[in-house]
C-alpha cells in the first residue's frame, strides 16, 4: 500500500514518468499527471529575472501554510531566504549567478527535506526589461562625472512596487576580476562598496550630490547601484533587490581623477597597454565579420543584433558615433571565450577602427558570455565591461588616446568571410536545397529534413494534411513541427498552434514561455523569438535554423557555414556545389531533380525517421495515434501531385495574375490545391525572401583596410571590390607612389603604395623613407 502511494506522487520525481501517472511536463496535455504534479513540479511567475539576483518570484498552485519558513536552493548549493504571505503564496528570491540560462531550483519548508522543484531563467541583465531595472537617469552624468563641465546632482529611478519594504538602502557595489588570466585562479567578484543612502522612503526615486572615494574604494571603477530593503544588513547578498546596469564609476573615483580626468585616464591606459601586451593575443581565433549590413543580418546562425546598436530601434550606437548597426558574433572563440562585433553605417558598409571611433571592435570578453559562464573571462556582461569597456573609457572617452586602445581591438575587415548556404521548406511543402534545386513533397509523416555525422546535427520536420476553409482535407500537406538537436544540446521543437501563425517552441518536450525574455541560452544552443511568428535557434557550429509562421503554414531556413559541405544529407539536399545529387536517398540512390512526382515521393518517404531516432514531442493522443504508434511516413495519405490550369475555374485568372516572377510554380501549385489565394500569396513571398537572402549571401570581394600616407590624407572608407581611394599629402610634401587605388576581382588593390615625401622630388624614395 505505501510503495503504491508513494509510486503515485511527483515529490522528489519530477520530469519522471511514473507506472500509473505522469510527472512529466506533457501530462497536463495527455491528462494523466499525478494528482500532486502541480505541488511538487513549479511553476512560478515571473519565471526570469537578471543574473545579479534580488528578484521575488511567486509559485503558483500552492497553498503553503503561512508559518512555514521557506528557503529556496539554487544548483543544489545557493540558499536564498524565502517567504509566505498573508494569502499562503510561497516567494522566492534568485541569487547572485554568473551565468545565464536556465537554473534549477528546489524549495523546502523545513530547511532540510527540499522536495519542490522548478527551473528559473537568469538573464544578462542588459536584456531586461527596464521595468526590472534601477534606471540611472542621463547615464552620461554618471559616467562622466568629474570631466570637464560635468557635476551636479544624480538621479535614479526604480519601480517601488517590485521592493517589499516601506524604506529601502541604496548602495554601490563594485565588480572585479581577480588572479592570473586564463588560470584556475581567476575569479570574479562583486564586493560592496558602500550605502549612498540609508533607510530612505521606497518611493521610486533618489538623488544624491557624490563626493570622491580614496584608495582602496577608489580602485573599483566599475560596477553596479542597488536597491533594497533597508531592514536587511549593508551588504548582504541574495536578497530582494533592484540593479543598476554595470556601469563607469566616475562619479566615485578619487579626487586626482577630478583635478585631471583626462591626465588619469591615460595613466590607466597605459597600464591596461601594458597588460594586454603580457596576457594571450585572442584576435587569431576569432571569426571576420560579413563585409556588409545585408549580409550580416542575413547570417544568423553566426551573428545576432547588438542591443547597443539596432537599426530597428532607432540606431541609438552611444559607443559607435556612425554606426546604424551592429551584430555580434554569437559564440565565444574556442579557447579564450572571446567575442566579434562589426558595424555598419547607413550605406550598408562596415565602419572599421582605423577610420573612426566609431568602428568595429573585437573583444576579450563576449558580451553575452561563454559557456560554461561563471569564471572569467566567460561572465555575461561584466567580463566584457572589464576587459573592453572600462578601457575604452580610459583610452578614448576620458581621454584622447585611442591609438592605445585599437592597438588591442582593431576591427576585423572580413577578408577571410564566408557567407553560409541556405535552404528552404515553405508552402505545402517546397524544398529548396542548399545547392539550389527545387522539388515538392508532400507526404504525411516524420522526416530527416538535416543531418549531419560530422557536427552530429539533426533536423527533422513533421507534415500533416492541410484543411480547406470549410474544414475539408486538402490532398497535400504542410510542415507543422521541426525539432532538431546538435551534439548533446537540448533539444528545441518548434510548433504550429492553433492561433494563426503563431510557434510554439518546446525545450525538451516542456514548453518555452518568450513573454519575459526574447533570448534564452540553453545546453549547447541559443533560442530568440521576439514575436510569436519567428523563430531563430542557434547551434555552436554557426548552424542556424529559423522557423516562420506565415498564411497558416510554417516556413523554415536552414543557414550553414562552409564547413559543412560535404557533410550534409536528408531532404535538403547533399550541400557541395552539385545540385544534382541533391535528392540522394538514405542508401546512396540519386534521384534526378526533375524525375516524375511519384519517384520523388519514393525518394522522400525514404528519409522517414523512426520512434527512437525521433526528436519529437508526442503529447496528445492525435500525436501519439498518427506519428508515434503509426507509421513514420503514411504510405495511405497520397498526394494530389499535380493541380490542373482549368480555364473554367473562377481561381485560375488571380492566381495567374498574381503567381509570377520567382516563386511562380509554387505559388499557382498551392493557391490551386488549396483553394486559397493567401496560401499562394504566402508561398511566393515566402520563396522571394529565400531568393533574397540568397543574393544577401552572396561573396563579397574585400581587399582589405588602406591606412593614408603620414603627412597625408585618404578620401574613401569603402574596401570592397570597384571602391577607389584617393590619397593626397599636405602643403609641403610630395605624394609617390599611387594616388587613386582600385580595390580589384582578386581581392588587391590596384597600384603601388602611397607615401608622402618632402625636400628635392630627386632623392630616391627609398632613401627619403629610410631617413625619415
Amino acid at each position: 500500500m505505501f510503495s503504491h502511494t508513494a509510486a503515485q506522487s511527483c515529490e522528489g520525481r519530477c520530469g519522471e514518468k511514473l507506472a500509473v501517472c505522469s510527472c512529466h511536463s506533457t501530462c497536463d496535455a495527455l491528462m494523466d499527471c499525478c494528482v500532486d504534479f502541480k505541488e511538487f513540479c513549479l511553476e512560478i511567475s515571473p519565471h526570469s529575472g537578471s543574473l545579479l539576483g534580488g528578484t521575488d518570484f511567486r509559485i503558483l498552485n500552492v497553498v503553503f501554510d503561512p508559518s512555514a519558513t521557506l528557503t529556496c536552493r539554487f544548483k543544489s548549493e545557493i540558499v536564498t531566504q524565502g517567504f509566505v504571505d498573508v494569502d499562503g503564496v510561497g516567494h522566492c528570491v534568485s541569487p547572485m549567478l554568473f551565468e545565464s540560462g536556465w537554473i534549477p531550483f528546489e524549495v523546502s519548508t523545513d530547511g532540510v527535506n527540499y522536495n519542490r522543484a522548478g527551473r528559473w531563467l537568469s538573464a544578462h541583465h542588459s536584456k531586461l526589461d527596464v521595468a526590472f531595472k534601477l534606471l540611472l537617469v542621463n547615464g552620461t552624468q554618471w559616467q562622466y562625472y568629474g570631466t570637464p563641465g560635468v557635476g551636479g546632482v544624480l538621479l535614479m529611478v526604480w519601480n517601488a512596487s517590485l521592493i517589499n519594504a516601506e524604506r529601502v538602502n541604496v548602495e554601490l557595489w563594485g565588480y572585479e576580476e581577480t588572479g592570473e588570466p586564463y588560470s584556475e585562479h581567476w575569479q570574479a567578484d562583486w564586493t560592496y562598496l558602500y550605502t549612498v543612502g540609508k533607510d530612505v522612503l521606497n518611493n521610486g526615486a533618489f538623488s544624491f550630490t557624490p563626493k570622491p572615494t580614496e584608495v582602496p574604494l577608489s580602485n573599483w571603477h566599475m560596477g553596479s547601484m542597488r536597491v533594497s530593503p533597508s531592514t536587511k544588513p549593508d551588504g548582504a547578498q541574495n536578497v530582494n533587490a533592484l540593479w543598476s546596469g554595470a556601469h563607469a564609476l566616475a562619479y566615485h573615483l578619487e579626487e586626482a581623477f577630478r583635478r585631471d580626468s583626462a591626465g588619469w585616464a591615460l595613466g590607466k591606459c597605459i597600464l591596461w597597454d601594458e597588460e594586454e601586451k603580457r596576457i594571450p593575443n585572442f584576435l587569431s581565433e576569432i571569426i571576420d565579420c560579413p563585409c556588409t549590413l545585408a549580409q550580416a543580418r542575413a547570417d544568423t546562425g553566426r551573428f545576432h543584433t547588438d542591443y547597443g546598436c539596432d537599426i530597428e530601434k532607432g540606431s541609438v550606437c552611444t559607443y559607435h558615433p556612425g554606426a546604424v548597426h551592429c551584430v555580434r558574433a554569437i559564440q565565444g572563440s574556442p579557447a579564450y571565450a572571446a567575442g566579434q562585433q562589426c558595424c555598419y553605417d547607413s550605406t550598408g558598409a562596415q565602419v572599421l577602427t582605423g577610420d573612426s571611433i566609431g568602428g568595429s571592435t573585437p573583444d576579450r570578453g563576449h558580451d553575452w558570455g561563454a559557456p560554461p559562464y561563471q569564471k572569467p573571462p566567460r561572465i555575461p556582461g561584466f567580463s566584457h565591461w572589464k576587459y573592453d569597456v572600462i578601457t575604452f573609457y580610459y583610452c578614448c572617452l576620458w581621454s584622447d588616446n585611442c591609438d592605445y586602445y585599437f592597438t588591442h581591438r582593431p576591427s576585423s575587415d572580413c577578408r577571410t568571410y564566408q557567407p553560409p548556404k541556405a535552404a528552404s521548406v515553405l508552402g505545402d511543402p517546397h524544398f529548396i536545397t542548399f545547392d539550389g534545386a527545387t522539388y515538392t513533397f508532400n507526404g504525411k509523416g516524420e522526416y530527416v529534413l538535416l543531418q549531419s555525422a560530422a557536427w552530429s546535427l539533426s533536423v527533422q520536420g513533421r507534415t500533416g494534411p492541410m484543411k480547406s476553409e470549410n474544414g475539408s482535407v486538402i490532398m497535400a500537406t504542410r510542415l507543422s513541427s521541426v525539432a532538431m538537436k546538435e551534439m548533446d544540446s537540448d533539444v528545441i521543437e518548434v510548433r504550429l498552434t492553433d492561433r494563426l501563425d503563431h510557434l510554439q517552441v518546446l525545450m525538451n518536450q516542456e514548453e518555452l514561455s518568450f513573454s519575459e525574455q526574447s533570448w534564452m541560452d540553453l545546453k549547447g544552443v541559443f533560442v530568440f523569438s521576439a514575436v510569436p511568428q519567428n523563430v531563430t535557434v542557434m547551434f555552436p557550429s554557426g548552424a542556424g535554423v529559423e522557423v516562420r509562421g506565415r498564411g497558416g503554414v510554417m516556413a523554415l531556413t536552414v543557414l550553414l557555414p562552409l564547413e559543412f559541405n560535404n557533410h550534409t544529407q536528408g531532404l535538403l539536399g547533399k550541400m557541395n556545389d552539385n545540385p544534382a545529387d541533391d535528392l540522394t536517398s538514405s542508401d546512396g540512390v540519386i534521384t534526378p531533380a526533375n524525375s516524375s512526382p511519384q519517384d520523388i515521393f519514393t525518394f522522400g518517404a525514404g528519409w522517414a525517421v523512426s520512434n527512437e531516432s525521433s526528436l519529437f514531442t508526442y503529447d496528445s493522443q492525435l500525436l501519439l495515434n498518427e506519428y508515434h504508434f503509426g507509421p513514420k511516413h503514411d504510405p495511405s495519405f497520397i498526394p494530389s501531385f499535380s493541380v490542373t490550369e482549368d480555364p473554367s475555374d473562377t481561381l485560375l485568372e488571380p492566381t495567374l495574375r498574381m503567381c509570377s516572377g520567382v516563386g511562380a510554380e509554387f505559388c499557382k501549385y498551392d493557391a490551386l490545391i488549396s483553394r486559397s489565394l493567401e496560401l499562394g500569396n504566402s508561398t511566393l513571398l515566402t520563396q522571394r525572401s529565400h531568393a533574397a537572402t540568397m543574393q544577401d549571401l552572396q561573396l563579397v570581394v574585400s581587399c582589405g583596410w588602406l591606412q593614408p600616407p603620414r603627412r597625408g590624407h585618404k578620401e574613401g572608407t569603402l574596401y570592397l571590390q570597384g571602391a577607389k581611394i584617393s590619397f593626397s599629402c599636405d602643403h609641403g610634401y610630395c605624394l609617390h607612389g599611387s594616388q587613386e587605388r582600385v580595390c580589384q576581382e582578386d581581392g588587391q588593390w590596384s597600384g603601388n603604395d602611397t607615401h608622402c615625401v618632402s625636400g628635392n622630388e630627386n632623392v630616391p624614395l627609398l632613401m627619403v623613407i629610410i631617413l625619415e
